[in-house]
């Protein structure tokens, strides 16, 4: 039996993005041993997934601790491959000295000299650039195929149950918060877009437990019957649940996004500093992209945002107009 070892510490986005590691080397190996890592907070993702046997957690606080209790266990487990979607030093210690058969990795890791096997990564290379789960299927393609398998996330039968409640009338999600300032709408923009929704729409503002006073402050002024706060209420998968039979859920470029993506839930995504041709757009069958038409010189400007606009005007948000973001309701 092969034993795989998936790592991806990152933020949660990006574990959801690597599920499509797990759905591939299922449907290749079907009796394989599958393991996740990934950063402590972000474990109720995997909660009863199918294919996924072990979750092992980075328990970031206690980093070095936490690192060798991992590197003990994982050389413990003797794993054939171990896949590292990352490129920082900390993960490509632990793939370096792994044990395994097989080290895979991308080249821009600092420890690529000690991996077996190093794939190029590529970001916004030519006119197509790839998106981020066909970057990282590139780490498995040699020992696998071409096809292209998409992230999934596996609610249980009780997350189902629990959102059930909500769904009595047709919905919208909205995911106002991102982790960076220049990856979120305004908050005034969320209002302009909660006052133009027509009824009979309910609307759902969704979030972790640090994004309720957003959502709360939103609630609060938007003044509207139909909103209703579920912010810190639902956990991931419970949210995704949600999500997936929503009329449309609105989100930046954030976790929500892929949440939506691993649900096929229709989504709009609003996108203000960052671009989609990064390679983190949506890939729901029905899905939108929101963006200014303005031709700003200063956007993108970068990768994954900044705390605040480094121009000071933040137009690549102030100058979306609602009417792109309501159009696209039924």
């Amino acid at each position: 039996m092969e034993k795989f070892l998936i790592i991806q510490t990152a933020f949660i986005g990006d574990a959801v993005l690597a599920t499509s590691l797990a759905e591939k080397l299922h449907h290749c190996y079907p009796g394989a041993q599958i393991d996740f890592l990934l950063r402590k907070g972000n474990e109720g993702l995997l909660a009863r997934h199918p294919y996924i046997k072990n979750v092992l957690v980075w328990n970031k606080k206690e980093k070095y601790r936490s690192l060798l209790q991992l590197l003990k266990t994982i050389r413990h487990n003797r794993y054939d491959k171990v896949i590292n979607v990352q490129r920082y030093a900390a993960t490509g210690l632990l793939t370096a000295l792994s044990g395994a058969g097989e080290k895979i990795g991308f080249d821009k890791n600092p420890l690529s000299f000690a991996f077996t096997t190093k794939i190029k990564h590529r970001i916004a290379e030519g006119e197509a650039p790839p998106h981020e789960v066909v970057r990282n299927l590139d780490l498995i393609r040699h020992f696998t195929n071409n096809d292209v398998y998409y992230p999934r996330l596996y609610p249980s039968a009780e997350d189902y149950s629990r959102v059930a409640g909500y769904k009595y009338q047709p919905y919208i999600c909205i995911a106002p918060a991102s982790v960076w300032f220049t990856k979120q709408y305004p908050a005034e923009k969320w209002l302009e877009l909660i006052k133009a929704i027509p009824s009979p729409y309910i609307i759902y503002l969704l979030g972790g437990p640090t994004e309720l006073p957003l959502c709360n402050s939103i609630a609060e002024q938007a003044d509207h019957p139909a909103v209703r706060v579920l912010a810190g209420k639902l956990n991931f998968l419970q949210s995704a649940a949600l999500m997936k039979d929503a009329t449309m859920n609105y989100v930046n470029d954030s976790a929500p996004m892929h949440f939506a993506s691993a649900m096929d839930a229709p989504v709009t995504v609003v996108y203000c500093s960052t671009v989609p041709a990064f390679g983190y757009g949506p890939l729901s069958g029905k899905s939108y992209i929101v963006e200014t038409t303005e031709q700003l010189s200063c956007r993108p400007c970068g990768l994954h945002g900044h705390r605040a606009c480094p121009e000071g005007h933040f137009k690549c948000a102030h100058t979306i107009q609602t009417g792109q973001l309501t159009d696209v309701l039924p």
